[in-house]
């Protein structure tokens, strides 16, 4: 018998192509070591509740009524669900074609679609149009529906900042087109450098690549900075002249750790730009219930917004999502109730505020105590995560340390991630796994561990890091930026 269809030498080559750090060789690594008995904290992904964070109770409550309507005609639900949540409920069910077992319309329920669209207009102070509004399985569908559409082939290149959250250059690998990398300046507290954008496109052209889109992660991720308004406008004017597609992911837009910059939409930028750069930038921008105070990744509900998008675009993209029948209904009405908060007076309106803003200011003191827990280590250094839920220190690692991973047959990072592991079970991505510059190493790892572990992660990660670097510095020495 020959070779079949599935056998992995005649795989599809895009699959074979793609990589995804965040779920490779050190997850890996660490699910064994978990299995073998190791206590293991995974802070690998941005995954909230996996690490202990609480969910809120409104929206579970309403959520737990859709799924179980027969306890809205029993005559004690008043004694278990406070009002508002049944009223709240009883709202979405209506919204239903039938419950929340039944598929609803491709692009997401209308209802939910109207409040999106509501949320964005108080949020840019300019109206939005539910029809524009897609609801997706978590804001990572959505990405890979708009690049589906966007990459014809290999001659297609996208602009993604680099270090990069790895769903786009897998996506874009998937998908066989180019990614076009754009790098962030570290030293610039990761701002965006626009003579360093030209640069990539002069590149890409030169290679004989068509640049179509360019994305923004704002707040980033891996690299938790917030981009002013200024610097939106740059990147908005950018586009205009480079007739480009901007990619906005504000997945993070709820998790802002600093008051300086706090953060501002794509779209609302492009609105007060005025004509003719607001009437002919394209833009899509996403967002999810999964972040933010709200942490829900298992539920995978997310939206797109396109603006400048011709009917008949808007159209094919209807059409894509069609195969897929339906997004899941629980997660629209999670994105109803995230767009569509309580007010105050509801009943329901002060646990609701105690909760959101008790895991924020928690996260916003756990970013501090990390980026400080970082910065007082040998030969790391580390920015303050401005926004979004990681951090993203560099490890200047010595040259002995480098000959070891070499040995080991191991990128010099990964190297150091594997041995941070195996002593202390601290799992996180190696930097290679989001790009970076040439001979620069880095790690992400979340916020998200409880505040109370935090002292603890923090002081076994300095144990860890400063006897490895006396391991391996010899009389090596390097001085700190």
């Amino acid at each position: 018998m020959g070779l079949k269809a599935l056998d992995y030498e005649t795989l599809n080559e895009n699959v074979k192509k793609v990589q995804y750090a965040v779920r490779g060789e050190l997850y890996l690594r660490a699910s064994e070591l978990q299995k073998e008995g190791k206590k293991i904290i995974f802070t690998n992904v941005g995954n909230p509740h996996a690490l202990g964070q609480k969910p809120l109770t409104f929206p579970r409550q309403v959520v737990a009524l859709c799924q179980a309507p027969f306890l809205l005609d029993d005559p004690n639900v008043g004694l278990l669900f406070p009002a508002d949540a049944i009223a709240r409920a009883k709202h979405y069910l209506s919204l239903t074609s039938g419950g929340l077992g039944a598929y609803s319309d491709s692009r997401g329920i209308p209802g939910v679609r109207k409040e999106v669209a509501e949320f964005i207009e108080r949020r840019d102070g300019y109206p939005s149009d539910p029809e524009l509004i897609f609801l997706t399985d978590g804001a990572s569908k959505g990405v890979m529906q708009i690049l589906n559409c966007i990459l014809r082939g290999q001659g297609d290149g996208i602009l993604v900042p680099v270090p990069q959250y790895p769903l786009y250059s897998a996506t874009i690998s998937l998908l066989g087109g180019s990614l076009v990398p754009y790098y962030l300046e570290e030293s610039a507290n990761w701002g965006l450098d626009i003579d360093n954008l030209r640069e990539s496109v002069a590149q890409a052209r030169f290679k004989g690549i068509t640049v179509r889109a360019m994305v923004i992660i704002n707040p980033g991720n891996p690299t938790g900075q917030c981009l002013s308004e200024a610097n939106l406008r740059e990147i908005l004017n950018f586009c205009y002249q480079e007739n480009l597609v901007l990619l906005g992911d504000e997945v993070y837009q709820q998790n802002i750790y600093q008051d300086e910059r706090p953060f501002i939409s794509a779209r609302k930028v492009l609105m007060d730009m005025g004509a003719p750069i607001s009437k002919e930038v394209q833009l899509v921008s996403f967002h999810t219930v999964s972040k933010g105070y709200w942490g829900e990744c298992g539920q995978r509900g997310g939206y797109f917004e396109m603006t400048n998008l011709s009917p008949q675009t808007v159209d094919e993209i209807y059409k894509i999502a069609s195969i897929a029948l339906s997004p899941n209904v629980p997660a629209q009405i999670f994105m109803g109730l995230m767009v569509n908060p309580l007010k105050p007076g509801d009943i329901s309106y002060e646990q609701f505020v105690r909760e959101s803003q008790g895991i924020l200011e928690s996260l916003r003191r756990r970013a501090r105590l990390m980026t400080d827990g970082f910065n007082s280590c040998k030969n790391v250094v580390c920015n303050f995560t401005e926004g979004a839920m990681y951090s993203f220190p560099q490890i200047r690692l010595p040259p002995k340390a480098m000959e070891a991973a070499k040995k080991a047959g191991k990128v010099p990072d990964v190297f150091y991630c594997l041995k941070l592991l195996e002593a202390t079970g601290i799992s996180t991505v190696p930097g290679s796994g989001f790009g970076q510059k040439e001979g620069v190493f880095h790690l992400r790892t979340t916020i998200l561990p409880a505040e109370e572990d935090m002292p603890a992660i923090m002081s076994s990660f300095k144990k860890f890091n400063d006897e490895f670097m006396d391991q391996y510095e010899d009389n090596w020495n390097h001085s700190r930026m």
